[in-house]
This record gives structure tokens, C-alpha cells and sequence, in this order.
């Protein structure tokens, strides 16, 4: 038998279903991901990938919980209350100049 070790690692119930189901498709176990996984970073001596933010971009409504909705309206809101306002064309050229819009 081969010299195996156990990795413990707790993770995103929706991630680990998500990618479960990938994995299956692509017909790699879960434990073989993992040791690719591990092989790479030993090839490359570093991570696989380039860890990176992503760009920013602009809120999608349908993108936001009930919650998180709630949270942007009220914070327009308290904006608006202060006078911290910004005139729609400050704003139209805010975004253009940011994201292209």
C-alpha cells in the first residue's frame, strides 16, 4: 500500500457540492484533485494560479440578498439625508471613467 497521509480541510458547503460535481464530470475524485493539487504546487514550486482580486464592477441587483439589498437602499438613503448627494452627471462620469459604462 501506498505511503498516504490524511489532509483535513474545511471549506463552503456550496463550494464542496459545486465542485463535487465538476469533479464527477470530469471523472476525478475529490482525493486525486487534491493530490493534483499538491503535485502542481510542487512542480511549480508555488500555487498554481496567480491569487488575485477581481476587478471591480458594479452591483448586479439580482446578485444581493434581501439583505444586502436592504443595506445598499438604506445607506442611499442615509447618503441622501447628510447631503452627500453626487449630481447624475458626476455620476455617469464616475462610472464611465471607472468601469467603461
Amino acid at each position: 500500500m501506498a505511503n498516504t497521509s490524511v489532509v483535513y480541510a474545511r471549506i463552503n458547503s456550496d463550494i464542496k457540492r459545486e465542485g463535487e460535481s465538476v469533479l464527477e464530470k470530469l471523472g476525478i475524485s475529490p482525493s486525486s484533485a487534491i493530490q493534483m493539487f499538491y503535485s502542481q504546487i510542487i512542480a511549480d514550486r508555488a500555487l498554481p494560479f496567480t491569487p488575485h482580486l477581481p476587478a471591480r464592477r458594479p452591483l448586479a441587483i439580482d446578485e444581493l440578498s434581501d439583505e444586502q439589498l436592504y443595506a445598499e437602499v438604506m445607506s442611499g438613503v442615509a447618503s441622501a439625508r447628510e447631503g452627500r448627494g453626487i449630481p447624475a452627471n458626476e455620476v455617469d462620469r464616475m462610472l464611465a471613467e471607472e468601469f467603461g459604462l
